[in-house]
């Protein structure tokens, strides 16, 4: 019996050990995750995060009101949809050069389009024009089923890359925007990123009943911002949102 009771307390001792060096390991491991936090990557992650912020400060105080919005702004880093060359104009709040003589938007405007949306989590929106990529992306981080269409094939390559990379995975597509996505309709909201002289009759009919669509409607040398819903199958009704100017909104495709 006694030389049992030895084997027996070897055999707890072997385990306390055992035990306590996992903890030991754990505890290393935590150690190590805490310290790859303050890596100079994090650090300079948290910096671009603080211009994100102050631009959502910049916006609120030019009258921007829905807090949802604000937060996207505030969490998505836009200078990853520009090239590195422009980095220091990122979080201000003026439009900028893209690709195929192209701008990403104004944070104002961006801000601006996404609350005349009033959008709700888990609604399906149809993006005409994905662009850089920065307006699907506030989408995303909002929580919108995001349908986004580009004319340009280079524009619909590097915006995949740029959104994937950030974790956003709207479905993409690169197509006519006049043409929409009738396979994928009703949508629950659509918005226009680019200038068309009238408003897409196609599109419309790719609304749900009670849904509405936002686009900049007009020629070359301004555009009024449009709000259309849909109020029955056949009845639209219109509102008007003020002077914008965007690119001309093109038919076709481009390689």
């Amino acid at each position: 019996m006694r030389t049992i009771r030895i084997k027996h307390y070897i055999s707890l001792f072997i385990i306390v050990l055992c035990c306590t060096g996992s903890v030991a390991c754990a505890s290393n491991a935590t150690k190590r995750q805490s310290e790859k936090s303050k890596s100079p990557m994090s650090d300079t992650f948290q910096n671009n995060n603080r211009e994100a912020e102050n631009l959502a400060k910049e916006l609120k105080r030019k009258g921007i009101r829905d807090e949802r919005v604000l937060a996207a702004i505030a969490k998505v880093p836009r200078h990853s949809f520009i090239d590195e060359s422009l980095r220091e104009l990122a979080y201000i709040d003026k439009p900028l050069p893209i690709e195929k003589g192209q701008t990403i938007s104004q944070p104002y405007t961006v801000a601006y389009q996404t609350e005349l949306l009033k959008l709700q989590p888990g609604e399906k929106v149809l993006e005409i024009g994905t662009g850089s990529g920065y307006q699907a992306a506030i989408l995303c981080e909002m929580g919108a089923e995001v349908y986004s269409i580009e004319r340009y094939h280079e524009l619909h390559l590097t915006s995949k890359k740029a959104l994937n990379k950030l974790g956003y995975y709207p479905k993409l597509f690169f197509g006519d925007g006049f043409e929409g996505l009738p396979e994928y309709a009703p949508f629950d909201k659509i918005l226009v990123t680019a200038a068309p002289d009238e408003i897409p009759e196609k599109l419309l009919r790719q609304l749900r009943i009670g849904g509405w669509m936002v686009v900049p409607v007009g020629g070359r040398m301004g555009q009024k911002m449009t709000v259309i819903k849909r109020v029955s199958e056949e009845k639209f009704s219109e509102s008007e949102h003020g002077d914008f100017i965007f690119v001309p909104m093109q038919k076709g495709t481009e390689e």
